[in-house]
């Protein structure tokens, strides 16, 4: 069976490779010098940024359990960060749009470092910390850093249009290539030089301060909401507002956290998925294989988005429906392919169609993460942005919560068709937005504010 990974890998680069060099004018976007030196400096502190996330993934729990923890005290600790995220998150993105997006980013690098530091520590309340700190920070990386690139291309007057370019691009890079290079140096300072499991933290936090020396000598600040005499629960009222007020924000955001709860949920699924009878599997090159498929599902969204149509709204239902149907194959193996018995050896027939499935939804997650950043940056009031895109991840980290709080309470075919089901309504909210895309706004946001700020107080 180990040919079958490597075939799946090779066709994967192959198609990758041949989507890039096969792009003709028609997907290409003209743009200027001053934007590809723009969008390169970006694109290069992105990058940073994603390396000193990624290196950390893979060896989290294994740092966990080399300190002794089980299961269930290493469970905590990962809903500890989701919790932190879904708590903080939204006060850090409020803020990030009042004191400046520059600020909120550099305070991303120096909250990540502090938690890489903790996992020094094998006491349970320090890594806590480092936990809770984990979760502020990730709160900024998928918040902060998109509001600045926005409002700063918006501020230089480039074209529209050229946002998707580095979308894409920085998921291609960030998502992908970045992925996969972390990987191999985490292993190779793990397994080869033996440093042990804390060396790919140290590694991060390098990576991170890099990027934060970038950031404060190349990027200048922007804000969202200028008005001075705004406190952070007239920030909170004017967010939920726009998004009671707008149905494409609000559904915007209904879309987001469906997908991303299906994600976040495959990411715990996917290896006992492949090996429920400790079927000896490769999960390193396996999760090199899920970001070349990745790859291809950004370097695809670069060529759609290049186009006048289809529309980001209408391909959008297309890829719902078909990550929808890629996460139901676990549940038609478990019917079509009788299960087999034997502990331990090579991945099983029904794996093998699995991972092919699994490629499948992670080329979906691929077009899915540009695409949403190009309708975040219509839909979105760029006076609340960071707030707006944070309130989005309060119900996503809820539920990522509930499921690793019961993660053992349900079969795996549960969880999985309860991800499909999610992914089908989607798909199916996805189509209203198309319905009314092209609908004007009922208000500006100097109304929404206005509107939050006459709110009755809220007794806390």
């Amino acid at each position: 069976m180990e040919v079958f990974y490597y075939m799946v890998f090779g066709i994967l680069g192959v198609v990758v490779a041949a989507t890039e060099l096969s792009k003709s004018n028609k997907d290409r976007i003209n743009t200027s010098s001053t934007f590809n030196g723009f969008k390169n400096n970006y694109l290069f502190v992105y990058s940073l940024m994603m390396a000193g996330d990624w290196l950390q993934g893979p060896y989290v729990y294994y740092l966990y359990s080399t300190y002794g923890y089980g299961k269930g005290d290493i469970g905590q600790l990962f809903i500890a960060g989701f919790g932190s995220s879904m708590l903080f998150g939204t006060i850090v993105g409020s803020l990030a749009d009042k004191q400046g997006r520059k600020r909120a980013c550099v305070t991303y690098c120096i909250t990540y470092v502090l938690s890489c530091i903790t996992k020094h520590s094998p006491q349970y309340k320090i890594l806590m910390l480092g936990r809770i700190l984990g979760g502020i920070a990730t709160s900024l990386l998928f918040s902060a850093f998109e509001s600045w690139l926005v409002a700063e291309h918006n501020k230089r007057g480039f074209e529209q249009q050229w946002l998707s370019i580095t979308f894409s691009k920085a998921i291609f890079l960030g998502n992908g290539v970045v992925a996969i290079l972390a990987g191999l140096l985490g292993n190779t300072l793990v397994d080869a030089l033996a440093l042990g499991p804390v060396a790919p933290f140290d590694a991060a936090s390098c990576f991170l301060t890099i990027g934060m020396f970038v950031i404060l000598f190349t990027w200048t600040e922007n804000y969202g909401d200028p008005s001075e005499n705004k406190d952070l629960l007239t920030q909170f009222r004017g967010a939920a507002v726009a998004i009671a007020s707008d149905e494409k924000i609000a559904l915007l955001g209904a879309i987001q956290s469906l997908f991303e709860g299906s994600m976040y949920t495959f990411v715990f699924l996917w290896t006992p998925a492949l090996s429920p009878n400790d079927e000896d599997i490769p999960h390193g090159f396996i999760f090199a294989t899920f970001m070349l498929s990745s790859m291809f599902g950004s370097s695809l969204a670069s060529r759609l988005m290049a186009r006048q149509a289809p529309r980001v709204e209408s391909y959008m239902q297309i890829v719902f429906a078909v990550s929808a149907a890629s996460l139901l194959l676990p549940i038609v193996t478990s019917f079509l392919v009788a299960p087999t018995k034997e502990k331990g050896g090579s991945i099983s027939f029904a794996g093998c169609i699995q991972l092919l499935g699994f490629c499948a939804f992670e080329a979906c997650v691929g077009l899915f993460w540009p695409s949403i950043m190009k309708m975040r940056s219509q839909y979105i009031p760029e006076e609340a942005r960071s707030t707006i895109m944070n309130f989005f991840r309060i119900p996503l980290n809820i539920f990522v919560c509930i499921v690793l709080y019961n993660v053992d309470a349900f079969p795996m075919t549960v969880m999985f068709g309860m991800c499909s089901i999610f992914l089908f309504v989607a798909c199916l909210l996805q189509r209203r937005l198309m319905a009314i895309a092209d609908k004007p706004k009922t208000e500006d946001w100097v109304a929404m504010k206005e509107r939050g700020s006459e709110a009755e107080p809220l007794n806390i």
